[in-house]
C-alpha cells in the first residue's frame, strides 16, 4: 500500500523542523530586548511583564546527550513559549558549564588540551539542543571557560577578596549584616567603630600571631587619646595590613584537607572512599594542612538560612540547605575537671541545644584531637579506683589508652566515625569532671564519634535522650537518667527525643519538672548565665569553602605575590584581566612520592616558570612578581552566570545595572528578586545553589546588583530511567546486549539476569541518544512524549515503544488541517457546533490552568481528548481548530508553526495571544439532584454539574418546596452526593 504523499511522517517532521529552526534563527524570533545596550530595542517599548527562564547548565560531555538529558530543557522551553503567547518579554538562553576533570583526565591520558575536547563537547551538544527546537536567544549563549567570561570569574572574584563582613551594617529592608570594602575596615578599627579582637571571635577568625595578646584594655579602647593602639597602627603598619587581611571574604590559611599525592591534589569529601582512599585510581588520601584559598561563606550563615523562607522553592531542598548550614541555638557550658589538689585547674566547654537535659548528663565526651587530651602524659598515671575494665581498652593507664585510642581515630575518615550504624568505641581519660547544673561528679572519656570540628569538640551526653549517647552508655555500663516523660506506650531500652514534662530536673535554686521543653530551656539558659557557667551561643555545621585546586583546568586566580613579600596576596587591577591559563604540555598535577602524606603539590601551573614568574607594573614601577598556582573550582563560574545572560556583550561591567534591575529586581516590596524560574536536578541542592546564593549576596552588598537572591523560584525536575540489567553477582551487564525470552525473562551470554530501572548512561550500555528519536521520529514527536510521560517532578521509565503514541496524536492533528492525499487544508470559516465550543473552551480553561502548575503531562491529556473529539466530529472548524494549535505550540512547536502557517497566517505563532476561554462554555451543563428526605425521593431540581457538596447543601436546605415538606421538623443530618443526590435526615 503506497502511503499517503503529506502523511505527517519522521521524513517530513525532519523537513519541517530544519525550516522553521532556520527561520527562527534567521529572524531572531526568540530574541529577548533589554532596556538599556546592545540587546536593547531601537524605539520599541519593552512589553509590561517580564519573565527569566533558566535551565541548570550542562557539562559538555564527550557522548552528548542521551533523552534522559532534554527533560528538563524541554519543560523550560514549554514554559518560555508559554510565557511569549501571554505577552511577556522571556530571557531565555543556555550555557555550558566547560571547566571540570574530566576534560582533564582526559588530556592527561591523551595530551589532547582540554580546550580541544570542551570545544568538541559544547559544538555536540549545541546541535543536540538545536535539533530539540529550543527556543533560545542564542545571542547570549556562553561558556566558562570563554575569555571573557572568565574575565569577570575573575572580577567577582576580586570583589571578594576586596570584602569583609560587618556583622552591624545596615542593610536593604532591615537586613543587619553586610560585606563592606576592605578598605573602610582599617578606617573603622583606626576610629574604634570596629573592635577586631570581638569581631574576630563573632566570626570564628583566628587572629594573626602578632595581634593575639595585644588588644588594649577597656580603659585605653575608650582613651581619647588612643594609647596604646593607634601607636600600633601608626609605627607598625605591615602588621596593621596583616590584621586587616585576616578579615577578608577570600582569603588564604592553612586549611585541613584531603590530600592525595597520588593525584597531587586536594579532593572533596565526596571523592574519598570510606577506606580512606581516593574514588579516581584508589589512591591513598591523607588529612594534612596545606595552604589553601578560602571563601568565608559561614559569615553569611544567617542569612543564608533564613532567607530561604522568601524563596520558592521545593520545601525538601530548603530543608536540605538549612541542615547543611546547621544552624544550631542553644548554651555553651563550662565544665571544670576535676584535679588534685595541686594540680593548675582545667575545663572544657561544651554547646547544647538542650541545656535543660544536663540533669541527665551522666559523662562527658572528648574528640580524641581535643586540646585536653593533646598531651596524654597530663592524664592520671593510674586508673582511678573503681575503673571498670570496659573503660580502659585494656591499657594498663589513662595515657596509654588515650594514646592508643587517638592513633586509631587518626585513620578513620569523618564520614566511617560519625556513621550511624557504627559500633560506638572510646576509652575512660581518667578525669572526672564537675557537672554544673547539680555538681556531680561525672567520667570524661574519648570517642571517635565525637569530632573536633563541630561545636567545641566535646560533647555532654545526655543517654536518655540522645541514641548515639544511649548506645555508648549501654555498652560502657553508665547510668541513664530521663529528664523528659516518657509516653505511656514508650518501649524502653532506646532514647527519647519527643516532647514531655520534665521530670529528674531540680537541684538548689532551680526545679523544671513540671515545664515544657522550650519553657525548661529558656530557664535553663538564665540559671547558666546568672551562675557564670553558661552563655548563649549559636552554632553551624557549615565551614568556610575550601577553594583551591591543585589541576590545570580551571579559572587561574587574579592574585600574585611580590618577591619582597612573598605571603602577602596583591590583587591585578581589572584592565589586566582575564589572566589566560598558560599552554602546557604535560597537565597532570604531580608529587614526587604517591605515598607520602608530607609531599607537596606540584601543580600543573607551576611548571611554566615564564607564566609564573612575570614583571609587572601595579602602580609603583615594573617590578618581578610570581602568580597563584592553584586554580578555582569549576563552582566558580556556575555561581553567577546567571548574571552574565542579562548582559553577555557588556565589556565594562559584569552587567549593567538597568538591566540587571529589570530581569532580576524584587518585583515587590521585600521581595529578594532573582531568577523567576529555574529548574535542574535536585543533585545539586546544596553545594550549587548554596554558593550561588553566597556569591550573590556578597554582590548584592556591595552594589553591584538589585536582587537578593539568584533563583526566586526554584523547580526540580525527575530523571528518565532505562532499564538495566544485573548478573547473579549484582554487577551491572550491557543493556544492549540482553536478549529477552518469549516468557518475559532475560539473559545475558545465555546466563539468566535481572531487570530493574536504574539511571540511565553511556557505561551500562543503556542510554538512547536524542538523535536516534529524532530520525526515527521527529523532534517534536519527542518532546511530546518526554512532557507526557507522568508528573515532570518524578522520575519516569523510558519505553522507546511507547514513543509511536505521541507520533499518532500529531498525526491526528495534522489531518484536522491538511488532508494527508492533496496536501490541501480541510479546515472550514463554518461555527462550531454547541458541543464542539463547549470542549473547545472547557480544554482551554483546564489547559491554562494546568500550564500554570507546570503540569504538562495533563495538559497534553487533554489537549489528546480534544484532538479525538473533533477526530470523531468528521468536521474542521478554524474556531476549534487554530486554539488548539496554538496550545499544542508550547510542546510541538516546528509542526504547530508549520499548521499555523497553512491556516493563513504569515506571521510565526511564538508571540500569538494564548487562547482565552468563553466563561459561559466553561460552564458545565446541568443535572437533575434528586432530594430524599427520611430515605424517600421527595425532590428533584437542576443544578451545575461542577457544584461542590457545601453550595448544594445550602441550595437544597433554600429550596422552598423542600422548606414545606419538611414541615417544621429539625434536620438531624445531610447527606450530600454532589451534584446528584442529598438525602435529609429528620
Amino acid at each position: 500500500m503506497t502511503e499517503a504523499p503529506y502523511r505527517y511522517t519522521a521524513q517530513m517532521a525532519d523537513e519541517i523542523e530544519h525550516r522553521w529552526q532556520d527561520r527562527w534563527e534567521e529572524q531572531g524570533t526568540f530574541h529577548a530586548a533589554n532596556p538599556v545596550g546592545p540587546l536593547a530595542q531601537d524605539g520599541a517599548e519593552l512589553p509590561a511583564e517580564k519573565a527569566f527562564i533558566m535551565d541548570m547548565f550542562p557539562y559538555p560531555s564527550g557522548s552528548g546527550l542521551h533523552v534522559g538529558h532534554p527533560l528538563g530543557y524541554i519543560a523550560t522551553d514549554v514554559v518560555a513559549r508559554h510565557q511569549r503567547m501571554l505577552g511577556r518579554n522571556v530571557l531565555y538562553t543556555m550555557g555550558y558549564d566547560a571547566f571540570g576533570l574530566p576534560a582533564e583526565q582526559y588530556a592527561i591520558q591523551t595530551g589532547t588540551h582540554p580546550r580541544v575536547t570542551t570545544e568538541a563537547n559544547i559544538a555536540t551538544m549545541r546541535r543536540q539542543l538545536a535539533r530539540m527546537g529550543l527556543s533560545h536567544d542564542r545571542r547570549r549563549e556562553l561558556a566558562t571557560t570563554d575569555d571573557e567570561f572568565v574575565r569577570w570569574t575573575q572580577w567577582i572574584f576580586l570583589q571578594l577578596f576586596d570584602s569583609w563582613y560587618d556583622p552591624d551594617a545596615e542593610n536593604v529592608d532591615g537586613i543587619v549584616g553586610r560585606a563592606r570594602p576592605i578598605a573602610e575596615l582599617k578606617g573603622a578599627i583606626q576610629d574604634r567603630e570596629v573592635d577586631p579582637w570581638e569581631l574576630a571571635e563573632r566570626q570564628g577568625i583566628e587572629l594573626p600571631e602578632y595581634w593575639r595578646g595585644r588588644k588594649p584594655s577597656a580603659e585605653h579602647w575608650d582613651s581619647p587619646k588612643r594609647i596604646p593602639f593607634d601607636f600600633l597602627v601608626q609605627y607598625e603598619p605591615e602588621h596593621m595590613q596583616e590584621l586587616v587581611d585576616c578579615f577578608r571574604l577570600a582569603y588564604i590559611s592553612e586549611t585541613p584537607v584531603n590530600w592525595c599525592p597520588g593525584l597531587g591534589t586536594v579532593l572533596a569529601n565526596e571523592e574519598v572512599t570510606p577506606d580512606g582512599r581516593s574514588e579516581r585510581g584508589n589512591f591513598p588520601v591523607f588529612r594534612r594542612r596545606l595552604r589553601q584559598w578560602n571563601m568565608r561563606i559561614t559569615a553569611y550563615a544567617d542569612r543564608l538560612v533564613d532567607d530561604l523562607d522568601r524563596v520558592d522553592w521545593p520545601e525538601s531542598v530548603r530543608a536540605m540547605q538549612r541542615n547543611w548550614i546547621g544552624r544550631s541555638r542553644g548554651a555553651e557550658i563550662t565544665f571544670e575537671v576535676e584535679e588534685a589538689s595541686d594540680a593548675p585547674p582545667r575545663s572544657f566547654d561544651v554547646f547544647t541545644t538542650r541545656p535543660d537535659t544536663l540533669f541527665g548528663a551522666t559523662f562527658t565526651v572528648l574528640s580524641p584531637e581535643h586540646e585536653l587530651l593533646a598531651d596524654p602524659s597530663t592524664l592520671p598515671a593510674a586508673w582511678p579506683e573503681g575503673t571498670r575494665e570496659a573503660w580502659t581498652g585494656g591499657a594498663a593507664s589513662p595515657r596509654e589508652a588515650v594514646a592508643a585510642y587517638q592513633a586509631r581515630a587518626a585513620a578513620a575518615s569523618a564520614e566511617d566515625r560519625t556513621a550511624e550504624d557504627r559500633e560506638k568505641t572510646g576509652v575512660f581519660t581518667g578525669l572526672f569532671a564537675v557537672n554544673p547544673m547539680d555538681e556531680r561528679r561525672v567520667p570524661v572519656f574519648t570517642a571517635d564519634y565525637v569530632l573536633t570540628g563541630y561545636g567545641t569538640g566535646a560533647i555532654m551526653a545526655v543517654p536518655a535522650e540522645d541514641q548515639r549517647d544511649h548506645d555508648f552508655a549501654t555498652r560502657f555500663e553508665l547510668p541513664i537518667i530521663r529528664t523528659v516523660q516518657v509516653p505511656e506506650d514508650f518501649v524502653e531500652g532506646q532514647a527519647y527525643t519527643g516532647p514531655g514534662e520534665k521530670i529528674n530536673s531540680a537541684h538548689g535554686d532551680l526545679d523544671l519538672n513540671g515545664l515544657d521543653v522550650d519553657t525548661a530551656k529558656a530557664r535553663a539558659i538564665d540559671f547558666a548565665l546568672e551562675k557564670g557557667f553558661g552563655s548563649a551561643r549559636t552554632t553551624y555545621r557549615l565551614r568556610d569553602w575550601l577553594f583551591s585546586r591543585q589541576r590545570y583546568w580551571g579559572e587561574p586566580f587574579p592574585i600574585v605575590y611580590a618577591e619582597d613579600d612573598p605571603d602577602r596576596a596583591i590583587a591585578l587591577p581589572l584592565d589586566q584581566l582575564p589572566v589566560p591559563l598558560p599552554e602546557l604540555e604535560d597537565f597532570s598535577p604531580r608529587t614526587f612520592d604517591p605515598e607520602d602524606a608530607d609531599t607537596e603539590p606540584q601543580t600543573p601551573l607551576s611548571r611554566n616558570e615564564d607564566w609564573v614568574h612575570v614583571t609587572l607594573d601595579l602602580g609603583d614601577g615594573p617590578k618581578r612578581y610570581r602568580r597563584e598556582t592553584n586554580t578555582m573550582p569549576n563552582w566558580a563560574g556556575s555561581s553567577w552566570y546567571a548574571l552574565r545572560y542579562i548582559d553577555p556583550t557588556d565589556e565594562s561591567a559584569l552587567v549593567e545595572p538597568a538591566n540587571e534591575e529589570y530581569w532580576m529586581g524584587p518585583r515587590s516590596e521585600g521581595g529578594t528578586g532573582g531568577v523567576d524560574l529555574y529548574v535542574g536536578g535536585v543533585e545539586h541542592a546544596v553545594l550549587h545553589l548554596l554558593y550561588a546564593r553566597f556569591w550573590h549576596k556578597v554582590l548584592f552588598d556591595r552594589g553591584i546588583v538589585s536582587s537578593q537572591e539568584p533563583f526566586h523560584k526554584l523547580f526540580n525536575q525527575g530523571y528518565i530511567q532505562a532499564f538495566a540489567y544485573t548478573d547473579e553477582r549484582g554487577f551491572y551487564v550491557p543493556a544492549a546486549e540482553v536478549v529477552e525470552g518469549p516468557d518475559g525473562t532475560f539473559t545475558h551470554a545465555g546466563k539468566p539476569v535481572t531487570q530493574e530501572y536504574g539511571k540511565m548512561g553511556k557505561s551500562l550500555k543503556n542510554s538512547v541518544s536524542p538523535d536516534e528519536m529524532y530520525a526515527e521520529y521527529g523532534a517534536d514527536t519527542l518532546r511530546v512524549y518526554e512532557m507526557s510521560m507522568g508528573p515532570l517532578d518524578l522520575s519516569r521509565p523510558w519505553e522507546t515503544r511507547a514513543v509511536v503514541g505521541s507520533q499518532r496524536f500529531l498525526q491526528r492533528l495534522w489531518r484536522l488541517v491538511v488532508d494527508e492525499e492533496t496536501g490541501e487544508v480541510v479546515v472550514t470559516d463554518d461555527p462550531a457546533d454547541v458541543p464542539t465550543r463547549q470542549a473547545v473552551h472547557r480544554t482551554i480553561d483546564g489547559v491554562r490552568r494546568d500550564m500554570d502548575q507546570m503540569q504538562f503531562n495533563t495538559v497534553i491529556a487533554k489537549l489528546i481528548e480534544l484532538v479525538n473529539h473533533l477526530t470523531k466530529s468528521g468536521v474542521s472548524p478554524r474556531e476549534a481548530v487554530e486554539p488548539l494549535v496554538l496550545m499544542v505550540s508550547p510542546f510541538a512547536p516546528h509542526l504547530a508553526e508549520e499548521l499555523w502557517q497553512r491556516l493563513g497566517h504569515g506571521d510565526s505563532l511564538a508571540r500569538a495571544a494564548y487562547p482565552v476561554a468563553d466563561p459561559a462554555l466553561v460552564k458545565a451543563d446541568e443535572v437533575t439532584c434528586v432530594v430524599q428526605i427520611k430515605g424517600k425521593v421527595r425532590h428533584r431540581l437542576e443544578v451545575d454539574a461542577e457544584i461542590g457538596e457545601a453550595e448544594l447543601e445550602q441550595l437544597v436546605l433554600a429550596e422552598p418546596r423542600v422548606q414545606e415538606l419538611l414541615e417544621g421538623r429539625s434536620v438531624r443530618k445531610v447527606i450530600v452526593r454532589a451534584p446528584k443526590l442529598v438525602n435529609i435526615v429528620v
